[in-house]
């Protein structure tokens, strides 16, 4: 599998890529209203745009399939860097270890960038890959704390 960031030529397929999270998640996600269609998927070519100059977004390809994506950006708190998974989408057909790599992926970024804390929102189908790279998962939020955060984190 091949993690890398995200470029222009993969728009289409992440779209594809949303609209097929959606539609899993939420079996009547077509019957929707077209406004709160709209308002779940993330993949409107400016969004696509922010998440590929965020420089922490990944794609993952496995025989040149688009397989999964991750969509992450830092934020700054007032006194520390952080790191917001926003989504984590996986195809049907993604490897089972595909969230564990393109969150470890992430970390490795994170890490390089000096960011030491990462937050995501964590569903069923994450949750075994978040807890496995050292999430702390309290109900749906996950967060890992890296470096000397890790020391002096609260909580």
């Amino acid at each position: 599998m091949l993690l890398r960031n995200p470029e222009e030529q993969d728009f289409p397929r992440l779209q594809a890529l949303d609209l097929e999270v959606q539609r899993r998640l939420d079996p009547g996600f077509d019957a929707l209203p077209s406004r709160e269609r709209e308002g779940r998927l993330r993949s409107s070519l400016p969004a696509l745009r922010f998440w590929q100059r965020s420089e922490h977004s990944l794609v993952a390809e496995n025989e040149g399939e688009l397989v999964g994506a991750l969509l992450a950006q830092s934020l700054w708190q007032g006194d520390r860097a952080a790191l917001w998974i926003s989504a984590i989408w996986l195809a049907g057909t993604a490897p089972e270890n595909c969230a564990a790599a393109l969150l470890r992926a992430c970390t490795k970024g994170a890490y390089d960038a000096a960011v030491y804390e990462l937050h995501l929102t964590v569903g069923e189908e994450l949750a075994a890959a978040a807890a496995g790279e050292g999430y702390q998962l309290a109900g749906s939020h996950g967060v890992l704390y890296l470096g000397q955060r890790h020391q002096t984190a609260p909580g």
